[in-house]
């Protein structure tokens, strides 16, 4: 019986230990999950430690051989969604307008599955009871709803994140992907992929470079 609490109280220091090495490689995303890809690593590792650990016929070494594999997994996605851009939207989705100039959208509600309550239930949360003092609403990759209101001053729009363009956040604002690439050479930036963020704010152009 020692033995089996013995075994347990290792598998656990293992999977404590890989959680750890993965949060401090890939950053404090896991803490408070913003993309599909922390939520599902999270619950991953709950997964193979509840299975795992009370299960006596799968020995330590096997059990050393699983967390491994799912760390390589994890670190390779990772690394996939950061620099891929294809990759990136099959896990993560992308951000969705709901609500642009006061107007509904019924498609790009029904594509996110909400509903017209769960659209107002979220709409009364942050104070507002008519569509029409909404200018702009958009749902995040993370399901939260990021609103503008009507009269309110634009906030900063990323249009480049990790060296991708933001397509849908372009047209939003009027503009094109041609606009920006002409504005970022008259500023001096040729190469898009070289850009860490690019964010608009009321006629200018802010950049970070890595």
């Amino acid at each position: 019986m020692t033995l089996n609490f013995l075994e347990i109280l290792i598998k656990l220091a293992l999977g404590l230990f890989s959680l750890v090495f993965v949060i401090n490689v890939t950053g404090k995303g896991n803490l408070a999950p913003n993309s599909a890809i922390d939520q599902i690593q999270n619950y991953v590792l709950g997964g193979i430690i509840g299975g795992v650990i009370y299960n006596s016929s799968i020995n330590i070494l096997q059990y050393a051989v699983i967390l491994i594999m799912w760390t390589i997994l994890v670190l390779t996605l990772k690394w996939l969604n950061n620099n891929v851009r294809a990759v990136k939207h099959l896990i993560d989705g992308k951000p969705t307008t709901l609500i642009q100039h006061g107007k509904l959208i019924p498609e790009a509600c029904r594509s996110v599955g909400l509903s017209a309550a769960d659209v107002a239930l979220k709409l009364r949360s942050q104070g507002i009871f008519q569509l029409k003092q909404v200018k702009r609403a958009v749902i995040e990759q993370n399901g939260q709803l990021i609103i503008v209101q009507a009269g309110e001053e634009n906030p900063k729009y990323p249009l480049i994140t990790d060296g991708v363009v933001q397509i849908d956040i372009l047209e939003s604002i009027d503009k094109t992907e041609e606009w920006l690439v002409d504005r970022l050479a008259k500023d001096g930036y040729t190469d898009i992929s070289n850009i860490f963020i690019a964010e608009y704010e009321s006629g200018n152009l802010n950049v970070v470079t890595y």
